[in-house]
């Protein structure tokens, strides 16, 4: 059986588990999607409204927001796999009874982490890409924080295979003044990436 069919199992086989633990609770259920063949991974926080509506990841203002990063590293949308710790939409009701985006907990981080590393240990990326603190510790497998470990490969992460981590691009919408810092971590990962050796042998500088 080929990686696409592998891969189209085991989103059968988590949808499945999905199904079960929340269908009660009427969530959207939004796996990764990719090349399963990709050299680069890339994890995000959580899916969003458009996400959940699409049930696809990184689409509407997300999608947009992940257009420099690949302009900046030259990477192509189609030559990634993308996906998520959480395989639905983490939400807060208002007062007004409006829903907004939240933060993951880390019970619902830690039900779907072990289907994030079967996605991890199929697809076999050279290097995974994390946008902000939930992957990356999620990750990790500790409490660091992107602020710490921000424009470097670590070597030591418990998914088993090499770990940059970046800032989140909404981030940068919000607060402007890691601008400067983003960009010139894309600058060190697209020389990671540019490199002949084995990114597991890499340990690209912080900024």
């Amino acid at each position: 059986m080929d990686k696409k069919a592998r891969l189209a199992r085991l989103q059968e086989e988590c949808a499945a588990y999905f199904n079960e633990l929340y269908a009660p609770d009427q969530k959207v259920y939004v796996f990764g999607d990719g090349d399963p063949q990709a050299r680069v991974m890339l994890v995000g926080e959580a899916p969003g409204a458009q996400e959940a509506l699409l049930g696809k990841p990184f689409v509407g203002k997300a999608g947009k927001n992940l257009d420099e990063f690949l302009e900046r590293t030259q990477l192509k949308r189609a030559e990634l796999y993308i996906t998520y710790p959480v395989k639905f939409r983490p939400v807060k009701i208002s007062d007004k009874g409006r829903a907004s985006n939240r933060t993951p907990t880390r019970e619902e981080i830690g039900l779907f982490l072990p289907w994030l590393q079967r996605e991890i240990d199929l697809i076999e990326p050279q290097l995974i890409v994390s946008l902000g603190n939930v992957p990356l510790q999620a990750l990790l497998g500790r409490r660091d924080t992107i602020g710490q470990m921000h424009g470097r490969v670590i070597s030591d992460a418990r998914c088993g295979r090499p770990l940059f981590a970046l800032y989140h691009p909404a981030s940068v919408i919000y607060n402007p003044s890691l601008r400067e810092v983003y960009l010139h971590d894309l600058d060190t990962l697209k020389e990671v990436l540019r490199m002949e050796r084995p990114v597991g042998q890499l340990d690209a500088p912080r900024a």
